[in-house]
């Protein structure tokens, strides 16, 4: 272990101001949600520590993720030297070892408080009256992980993320309507179809929030938008179940364009 790396580990104890990484929408070091400054080679390690969360992750991994064309010798070398880089309460947020790094003790990670929050809203035994469902509620299922990062490893995280979100976003649609919040249904069905313009459940329950809010005339226009696009986009047709959902609107529709009331 160099002298570098054991100042580091010396240096890595608890911080006592609140510390919480942010990958969602983007990266952020926060203290007391103040952002603390990262140099951009130093970034990438917090980030692919942080989706470790609380696992030690190996030297040998960390280094072989982070620098894949790199030689052996040469990927140590850039893990040390973003060790290095790292100063002050940024320091703080890794317990670093000999062997491994792993993220501090008493660091948060935004993405595992909405993933937490996406995997109860999915559990079909679980009680959603306990969450206290609200716009904010939405908002920590609508941002993209690490956007704008193409390493392979973020790349896989932030399709695993994006699957979930768009699942939980459908059925927190579905949980608003149930309760009769439709403009927190439309927002969360607004939310999945933004992630994902061409997933069809996801308009599906745009639809089903419009219609249950009693505007016939938005869950046309959505679905005659979705159907375009579609087209143009894929050469695809909606399937039948999207259809049903506007059969009746279609035929009721006057010549003019507008379903009737």
């Amino acid at each position: 272990m160099s002298a570098a790396d054991l100042a580091f580990s010396s240096l890595a104890v608890k911080t006592k101001s609140p510390m919480r990484i942010a990958l969602l929408g983007g990266f952020d070091l926060m203290v007391d949600d103040v952002p603390v400054a990262v140099p951009v080679g130093s970034k990438r390690l917090l980030a692919f520590i942080a989706l470790n969360y609380r696992a030690s992750v190996p030297r040998s991994l960390v280094a072989g993720s982070l620098w894949p064309d790199a030689s052996e010798h040469s990927a140590y070398t850039n893990l040390r030297a973003a060790l290095s880089r790292l100063r002050g309460t940024a320091r703080k947020a890794l317990d670093v070892s000999s062997a491994e790094v792993r993220l501090a003790r008493d660091v948060t990670v935004d993405l595992y408080h909405s993933r937490s929050l996406a995997q109860r809203l999915l559990d079909p035994g679980g009680p959603v009256e306990d969450l206290r469902l609200n716009a904010a509620t939405v908002d920590q299922l609508s941002a993209d992980l690490l956007p704008g990062w193409y390493d392979d490893w973020a790349l896989l995280e932030a399709e695993h993320w994006r699957q979930l979100r768009l699942h939980a976003l459908e059925a927190l649609a579905g949980e608003f309507i149930d309760a009769k919040e439709f403009a927190g249904a439309v927002s969360a069905a607004h939310a999945a179809v933004q992630a994902d313009p061409l997933r069809e459940s996801s308009q599906a329950s745009l639809i089903r929030a419009h219609l249950a809010e009693g505007n016939p005339s938005e869950a046309l226009s959505d679905f005659e938008r979705y159907a375009q696009r579609l087209r143009d986009e894929l050469g695809l047709r909606p399937t039948q179940r999207l259809h049903r959902l506007v059969a009746e609107l279609q035929r009721s529709r006057p010549r003019n364009g507008s379903p009737r009331s």
